[in-house]
């Protein structure tokens, strides 16, 4: 199918191929709705002009394997360099038991829907003691372990070039993953052309990639307070609470793992259809079964990085 062209002209007109990939093809080693409007008006030409950065970033590195978790930053870079670079962008995602089923699914109908190549590479960060104890870095030993994985890919195929999804906005969070791409010495285009996360949805928009409103996501671990390990058990069964929730109807949402009590974090714009009775009564339902003996809901709704509140008081 053809993406609608927006204002960006030629930069944002691409005809977006479909394609029938294998479910999975392994590399052989072993928000509540975005409210652009609601937003202060980005500049036309400001984004094109990132966007062209963009290109001209991505062109001469010729190939590249780009690190697709199929969330809005990652989709909209692997779109970039299949736009610049073809056949010669290689999306691939993470196999892990940290990432839902269902972004996995998100990520492989992005790829079909672009037309880009996309495979899995098995991670096996449950496998590290230092991931499973869920201190502080857990996040840096997650990404160690991806971009590990990912060398070894670019080895094999003589490709130079790991490049993520990290944009301007990311960098004043705290995400120990950055340490580790650094480490890896892996590339980010995104924050080299300035793009912020406003602009990267908008740029989607224009260009008509679907994943201009995808929620923001992180892996499953993130729900689990430092200091709980992590284990396949709980985070399947964050999954499993996170999967209910969507079937009722909700966009942005968080399942925080407590032990025996759950912390339920539903976006505010979303907040008031969770706070009724009837809805209290199907949270029980859902979430007695899985485990838990107390079942909550957050009263200051969904915040991203909402368990990091511990590093501040620390």
């Amino acid at each position: 199918m053809k993406a609608e062209a927006g204002p960006l002209s030629q930069a944002a007109t691409i005809v977006l191929k479909a394609g029938t990939l294998p479910g999975r093809v392994y590399t052989g080693v072993v928000a509540g709705l975005v409210k652009l409007a609601a937003a202060p008006k980005l500049d036309l030409g400001i984004l094109k002009a990132k966007q062209d950065r963009l290109f001209s970033i991505l062109k001469p590195m010729r190939r590249v394997i780009i690190a697709y978790s199929g969330g809005a930053d990652s989709a909209y870079l692997a779109w970039a360099a299949h736009r610049v670079l073809g056949k010669n962008a290689l999306a691939i995602t993470a196999d892990s038991a940290s990432i839902p089923e269902s972004h996995k699914n998100d990520a492989e109908a992005f790829a079909r829907e672009c037309g880009f190549r996309h495979e899995y590479i098995e991670t096996r960060e449950f496998d590290n003691p230092d991931y499973i104890k869920n201190d502080p870095n857990r996040c840096f030993h997650c990404k160690d372990e991806l971009f590990t994985r990912l060398e070894i890919v670019a080895r094999e195929r003589g490709i130079e070039h790991i490049a993520y999804g990290v944009n301007v906005d990311d960098l004043g969070d705290y995400r120990p993953g950055q340490r580790a791409a650094k480490l890896h010495q892996a590339e980010a285009p995104l924050v080299d052309a300035g793009l912020t996360k406003a602009e990267i949805r908008e740029l989607s928009r224009l260009t008509g990639l679907s994943t201009w409103d995808r929620p923001a996501a992180a892996c499953l671990s993130s729900r689990i307070p430092y200091g709980t390990p992590v284990t396949l058990e709980n985070v399947k069964t964050v999954e499993r609470g996170e999967e209910a929730i969507r079937q009722l109807g909700f966009r942005q949402y968080r399942v925080r793992f407590h032990g025996k009590l759950v912390r339920i974090e539903i976006a505010k714009d979303e907040l008031a259809t969770a706070l009724t009775p009837e809805m209290a009564q199907r949270f029980v339902q859902i979430f007695k079964p899985l485990g838990f003996h107390y079942v909550t809901i957050d009263l200051e709704g969904y915040r991203q990085g909402s368990l990091n509140a511990v590093l501040v008081d620390q």
